[in-house]
């Protein structure tokens, strides 16, 4: 298994909980472009083939990799995802704004 992969190999991968239920897919990866590092993994969760789905930026280290199901995994349930804070795909925050990321800070730092 190859653990650098573009970026690209990681969109569209699928994101379940411990337990296996979907909780939809990553969408796109935040990059800090002064450190290179992933800043937050964009989820699109719920909705019917992509429509009224909603999208959240969660930290990267909340991600795992199971190689066994080829998925990505995070330790929340579907209600608790439903609960965070997130936006839609026409209506992106900016995630460099200070306020937006204390607010994700402190929300993600709860759970």
């Amino acid at each position: 298994m190859k653990n650098i992969v573009n970026a690209n190999d990681v969109i569209k991968v699928n994101v379940e909980n411990p337990e296996g239920e979907s909780l939809g897919e990553i969408q796109a990866l935040m990059l800090d472009k002064i450190t290179g590092k992933v800043a937050y993994v964009v989820l699109s969760f719920g909705g019917f083939l992509g429509m009224g789905s909603k999208l959240f930026a969660l930290p990267w280290a909340f991600f795992s990799y199971n190689k066994d199901r080829d998925c990505f995994v995070i330790n929340m349930s579907k209600e608790k995802l439903r609960k965070s804070p997130g936006f839609d795909k026409d209506n992106w925050p900016d995630m460099s704004s200070p306020t937006w990321v204390s607010s994700i800070t402190d929300h993600y730092a709860n759970l």
